[in-house]
C-alpha cells in the first residue's frame, strides 16, 4: 500500500469579542504560513464576531458549527435523538441570520452520543468531528486522530505522538492516522515524525490561549513542526469534501 499524505487540520474555538485582538493576530500569521483554520463557531455571539467569521471564510477558512446552547459545555454529550434535531435547526437557522453555512459539526468538548450524532446525518451535516476521530457521515466512514490541545501553558516539546495503524481506518479516508494524545513526554520531533507517516494531524486552541505571545507560539511552532514534515493543511470543510483526501494510491 503506498504512503498516505499527512492533512494537518487546525481549529480555533470560543472567538469572542475580548478575545478577538489574539485570534486575529495568530489568523494572519496562519495566512502568511498558508494555513488555514476551521473555526468552531457557536452563534448567537457579539455582531463584531460574526463579522470577523464572515471575513475569514472569504480568506479561505472554515465554519464549524459549535453547538447551540453557550450555557451547557458538553451540550451534545447526553441529547437524545430529537432534542438534538430541535438544537441542529435552531443552531442552523441562528447561522443563516447571521450570513454562515456549514455541514461541519464540532461538538463541545468533542463529545457526542450516537443519537444526536444520527441527528447530525438527517439534518445534513456532512462531518462531525470527534475528540478521537473524524467522520464522514454521507459515508459512513471514520479516521481516527485524536485531538492535540494547545494553550498559552503547554509547548509543542510536551506531548507524545503516536501513530495508529490498522482497521479502524476506512477507505476513501485512508489507512493510518495521527494520534495526539494529552500528557506524556516527548518533543517537537515526535509531531514531525508523525507527520511524515501520514494521517491526521489535529490541532486545536481556545481563542483565550491566543491573548498571549506565549500561547500563540505554542501554536505556530507545532504547525511550523508539521507543515515542514509535509503535513498539507487543510479544513475539516475540505476534509470531507475530497473523497480522496487521505486515500492512498491506487496500484498500477
Amino acid at each position: 500500500m503506498g504512503r498516505v499524505d499527512a492533512s494537518l487540520l487546525v481549529s480555533l474555538s470560543g472567538p469572542g469579542a475580548r478575545t478577538l485582538d489574539g485570534c486575529a493576530v495568530t489568523a494572519d500569521e496562519l495566512d502568511s504560513r498558508g494555513v488555514p483554520l476551521t473555526l468552531l463557531y457557536t452563534p448567537g455571539g457579539s455582531r463584531r464576531v460574526a463579522e470577523w467569521v464572515r471575513a475569514r471564510t472569504a480568506r479561505g477558512d472554515a465554519v464549524a458549527l459549535h453547538g447551540y446552547d453557550r450555557r451547557v459545555p458538553a451540550e451534545f454529550a447526553s441529547l437524545r435523538g430529537h432534542e438534538a434535531g430541535l438544537r441542529l435547526i435552531a443552531a442552523t437557522a441562528a447561522l443563516d441570520a447571521e450570513g454562515l453555512r456549514t455541514d461541519v459539526f464540532a461538538p463541545p468538548r468533542w463529545r457526542i452520543v450516537p443519537e444526536a450524532r444520527e441527528a447530525l446525518r438527517r439534518h445534513g451535516f456532512a462531518v462531525c468531528a470527534e475528540e478521537v476521530a473524524v467522520r464522514d457521515l454521507r459515508r459512513g466512514m471514520v479516521v481516527r486522530g485524536r485531538v492535540h490541545r494547545l494553550g498559552a501553558d503547554e509547548r509543542t516539546g510536551v506531548r507524545r505522538t503516536a501513530v495508529r495503524r490498522g482497521a479502524a481506518m476506512l477507505p476513501p479516508w485512508g489507512s493510518r492516522s495521527v494520534a495526539v494524545p494529552a500528557g506524556g513526554s516527548g518533543d517537537v520531533t515526535a509531531v514531525v515524525r508523525a507527520a511524515r507517516r501520514g494521517g491526521l494531524v489535529r490541532l486545536a486552541v481556545d481563542a483565550s490561549d491566543l491573548a498571549t505571545d506565549r500561547g500563540r507560539r505554542a501554536l505556530l511552532e507545532a504547525v511550523d513542526a508539521a507543515v515542514e514534515a509535509g503535513a498539507r493543511p487543510r479544513t475539516y470543510a475540505a476534509l470531507g469534501a475530497s473523497t480522496s483526501a487521505l486515500a492512498p494510491p491506487r496500484a498500477p
